[in-house]
């Protein structure tokens, strides 16, 4: 069986349901593309109204985005009194598991790796700078962050604000775009969890691009 192309307009309800459920999972039309296996040239047809799909392709589509079928068809499907799609989406992080990244002034243990477009990002961090002469640059990415202290104590410096000491229980939330540091601020290790979140669909790629290029300077430094 072989995809329907129809006149412009006839698709136009399954290409806006396609694109609302690909949006609120925070994935691209590429991104579709590799998780069904479809041609990217297709998806985009059917995201504007061009081509319609056979039923093995509708199956394939939602196999691939774990979606039920019924919400390419009904806009308000899965959508009790919110103008998104229930997703339910899950992923569970057990204690030392995670893909841990070593730099010179953290290393990252980022948690649910198996979920792809995350619009939120949780790392555990152990944190090792104690200077800004040390840290360097701040770092600057997309979104919003929370980050707690789970040991020890940290020292927080952002671009506009005095630095602030967090204790253990301790947590900050604040803007990522804004230059910020996090430092050992005691004698003992000093850890974290950082939650970090944006619409951006590809945040944890930068945030990984961000830790990589720090590890890849420790490992030629060393």
């Amino acid at each position: 069986m072989s995809d329907i192309t129809t006149p412009e307009g006839t698709n136009s309800q399954l290409g806006q349901c396609l694109k609302a459920a690909r949006q609120v999972r925070g994935l691209t039309l590429k991104q579709v593309a590799e998780r069904t296996g479809m041609a990217l040239s297709t998806l985009s047809k059917v995201e504007n109204g061009l081509m319609s799909l056979t039923y093995d392709k509708l199956l394939q589509l939602t196999s691939g985005l774990q979606m039920e079928i019924a919400e390419l068809f009904n806009p308000a499907a899965g959508r009790p009194g919110r103008d998104r799609p229930v997703t339910a989406r899950r992923s569970i992080s057990r204690a030392g598991q995670g893909q841990v990244i070593t730099t010179k002034f953290y290393t990252y243990s980022y948690q649910c790796t198996d979920l792809i477009g995350k619009r939120m990002v949780p790392i555990m961090a152990e944190v090792r700078a104690r200077s800004l002469e040390e840290f360097g640059p701040l770092l600057r990415h997309a979104g919003e962050e929370y980050f707690l202290v789970t040991s020890g104590r940290v020292a927080v410096h952002t671009e506009f604000y005095a630095p602030e000491i967090l204790n253990a229980g301790d947590g900050i939330y604040l803007d990522s775009t804004m230059g910020h540091a996090y430092l050992n601020a005691g004698d003992e290790p000093a850890t974290g969890v950082c939650l970090c979140t944006s619409e951006a669909p590809d945040l944890y790629d930068q945030l990984r691009q961000i830790a990589t290029r720090d590890a890849a300077s420790l490992n030629e430094g060393g």
